[in-house]
């Protein structure tokens, strides 16, 4: 069992930062890859950036590159969220999860998942 429960959303307008955090408890050990997704009304969602455990591998959607970084600091079982130059089409409820090694990059490869946090970036 692991819990996850992100902070850090809020209302911004386009082109200022926030930063998300993901606080872990549980059982982790098995957990390879944090990840975050997102979603906005009426659409599916979607992937946007993953962290390997116990490597230094990243993975980020297209979408957030070069704007966004994902970081963890294992000992204190956080994971971070870093978004800076926001845009109106980043507004969405953004989750963390956690799960295995295989497909970091889709949802089914997370069992466990966050409440979610708002974020809402104004024109």
């Amino acid at each position: 069992q692991v819990q996850l429960v992100e902070s850090g959303g809020g209302l911004v307008q386009a082109g200022d930062s926030l930063r998300l955090s993901c606080a872990t408890s549980g059982r982790t050990s098995s957990t390879y890859f944090m990840g975050w997704f997102r979603q906005a009304p009426g659409k599916e969602r979607e992937f946007v950036t993953a962290i390997s455990s116990n490597t230094d591998a990243r993975f980020y959607a297209d979408s957030v590159k070069g704007r966004f970084t994902i970081s963890r600091d294992n000992a204190r079982k956080l994971v971070y969220l870093q978004m800076n130059s926001l845009e109106p089409e980043d507004t969405a409820v953004y989750y963390c999860a956690a799960g295995g090694a295989t497909r970091p990059l889709m949802r089914d490869n997370y069992p466990y998942w966050g409440q979610g946090t708002q974020v809402t970036v104004s024109s």
